[in-house]
């Protein structure tokens, strides 16, 4: 069995959200937050699991994203994924 990832976004620092608006049918509200996250998928292959989290980013000495970290980070967050559906913790 292999887990990996896919990140479901590009960091920004800010994300979207839209939600029905409760005063307006047909229409919706967009409200964006600042956010210290990215939105990761992970697959399992073998038994078939799709997983979705939000994973804390990394950022470097200077307070700036690091993508390269982040990415480590995720892979490292995979592995447990790995774990936690071999003990049928997700499923």
């Amino acid at each position: 069995m292999a887990v990996t990832y896919t990140l479901k976004e590009t960091f920004t620092g800010k994300r979207t959200v839209s939600a029905p608006d409760p005063e307006n049918e047909g229409k919706t509200i967009d409200t964006t937050t600042d956010v210290k996250d990215i939105i990761v998928e992970f697959k399992s292959d073998s038994p078939d699991v799709t997983h979705t989290r939000n994973v804390n980013v990394c950022y470097d000495s200077e307070g700036k994203y690091d993508d390269a970290a982040t990415k480590i980070r995720c892979g490292e967050i995979a592995a447990g994924v790995y774990h936690k559906i071999n003990a049928g913790v997700i499923s």
